[in-house]
């Protein structure tokens, strides 16, 4: 037997990130709902900085979430970003992805129940923490 289940958003943000591993950079925003045109924001927030810009290559690591999942989504970052390629970890194995274990911590050390009280709190709380300051790994592990 089958069962379906229906999942509602009610009213939840969505944190996009991106994890620069040899530099040790985190570029991050909240949006009201995730989508291609998020991931295609967070993913020009990026592309348009040095040395990301002029890179010969810039390989972005992503789960098969259906925003880039494929080659359509290849092929469509491909197109506005030719130095940018797309590489998806394996389905289920998302924790090989550097992003998802940051993830976790902001999971676990920011987004508990007393901390978050309501959802415009929510985004300003994180748009407050990543607006001019982005931690490296070692940085928000300490927080």
């Amino acid at each position: 037997m089958r069962v379906e289940h229906e999942y509602f958003r009610q009213g939840a943000w969505t944190y996009l990130a991106a994890w620069d591993v040899h530099r040790a950079k985190l570029f991050g925003h909240c949006e009201k709902k995730s989508g291609i045109a998020p991931t295609d924001r967070l993913i020009a927030e990026v592309m348009r900085r040095e040395p990301y810009k002029s890179a010969k290559r810039v390989f972005w690591i992503m789960d098969n979430c259906s925003a880039h999942r494929g080659q359509k989504a290849v092929d469509r970052i491909r197109s506005r970003w030719p130095n940018a390629l797309l590489v998806h970890t394996p389905v289920h194995a998302s924790w090989i992805n550097q992003i998802e274990i940051y993830f976790s911590i902001v999971q676990r050390r920011v987004l508990t129940p007393k901390l978050v009280k309501r959802r415009s709190n929510t985004s300003q709380n994180w748009e407050l923490r990543i607006t001019g300051t982005h931690y490296g790994y070692s940085e928000f592990a300490e927080m």
